[in-house]
């Protein structure tokens, strides 16, 4: 078989500018729509089995966030379900991927992707369950559906809790996290699950970009918006997602929110909280180290040492979704991040931070939620 290198299917994104032999393919990333944002790549490499590769991304000095390739790994995979992480440096300029494949096709991402085939899967298996009642609040730009998923019945009592991931599409181990989350929520023998969903009623998005994660895009939607800097005025024409997600949201209330995403630079799982918004008081403070505390507790991939830092009082950005929704609902919000590189305080040298990790992490996480959910209101 001739090389050959493609990235035509969902979620891809390469350029190649020239490949006359596997150690000599010269590659480029291409920008999400309106051309400000780029770092997510996903290609395949037909033809090379047996054969040392060297690929090399030149424009890598020059994406989102350049720090991002610092210690990272690229992930390959030659049968689409195990990405473990590959020979991969960088010089500043040029990010070098290095690595011999067994057989004649190789795909290369920069997270393990998560197909909208896999979305869809996850949606209909969460039909099955009669705990959960599935919407489609509208359409995006591209024509696609935006799903929600309702779990749990109202009462006068209930907390309403919303759960959304991926408005950065190319932070697929959001999507992986939304299994995990699920998978627990929806297990009729799990007690913690069970006890939970008599308090609260759960709206879950795990998607909130559907046509980023076609596209192939790291950050931004169809219209080339970045959907977490639309929170505070949102529009059907450029950002229907969020139009369609937060008017709901002014329909049921919100007691809870986390938002999920992935951080390029930092190689720990952390939590952004909304320290800066307006009206951050002590007990949304003591909110929110609880449910840190509890999450530490129940999974040791989490740690609240590195982050971002607390932003100083009254200078919240409140267009991001975390902190609109602390300030409009007076309730805890917050902005999950995992890695794309490695868990610095629990490494993987195979696999560093990985599907089955996020996957864990979601699960983990309704133990935060159990120990706030009485605290609420």
């Amino acid at each position: 078989m001739s090389l050959a290198i493609d990235c035509d299917f969902d979620g891809g994104n390469i350029r190649c500018l020239a490949a006359p032999a596997p150690d000599r393919i010269r590659l480029e990333i291409v920008p999400d729509a309106g051309g400000r944002f780029f770092q997510w790549f996903y290609f395949r490499v037909r033809g090379a089995a047996g054969r040392d590769c060297v690929l090399r991304i030149e424009n890598a000095g020059d994406a989102t966030y350049p720090d991002g390739w610092r210690d990272y790994r690229a992930c390959a995979s030659e049968d689409g379900e195990d990405w473990p992480r590959v020979a991969t440096a960088y010089d500043g300029k040029v990010l070098t991927i290095r690595h011999r494949p067994a057989g004649d096709e190789v795909r290369f991402a920069y997270f393990a992707p998560y197909p909208m085939a896999r979305h869809d899967a996850l949606i209909a298996g969460a039909k099955e369950s009669p705990l959960v009642t599935a919407r489609r609040l509208g359409k995006t730009l591209d024509g696609a559906p935006l799903d929600l998923l309702e779990i749990g019945g109202a009462t006068p009592t209930s907390r309403t809790c919303w759960v959304i991931g991926r408005q950065h599409p190319g932070e697929s181990m959001a999507e992986w996290w939304m299994e995990g989350f699920l998978e627990r929520l929806l297990d009729p023998a799990d007690a913690l699950a069970g006890t939970l969903l008599e308090k609260a009623r759960v709206f879950v998005v795990p998607n909130m970009n559907p046509d980023g994660s076609r596209r192939g895009h790291l950050r931004t939607n169809a219209a080339g918006i970045n959907l977490n800097r639309a929170w505070a005025a949102p529009s059907m024409e450029e950002s229907p997602e969020v139009y369609l997600v937060s008017r709901l949201m002014a329909r049921t209330g919100v007691d809870f929110c986390l938002d999920v995403h992935g951080d390029e630079a930092l190689p720990y799982n952390f939590i952004a909280g909304p320290e800066g918004i307006p009206s951050y008081s002590d007990a949304l403070a003591r909110k929110l180290a609880r449910f840190q505390a509890a999450l530490v507790a129940a999974n040791s991939d989490f740690q609240t040492e590195h982050g971002y830092g607390a932003t100083p009082p009254g200078k919240a950005n409140l267009a991001i979704c975390a902190n609109h929704v602390a300030e409009t609902f007076g309730c805890l919000a917050m902005t999950l991040e995992m890695p794309f590189k490695d868990a610095a305080n629990a490494p993987d040298r195979r696999n560093g931070w990985s599907p089955a990790r996020s996957h864990h992490l979601g699960r983990s996480s309704l133990e935060a939620l159990a120990a706030v959910i009485d605290t609420l209101r």
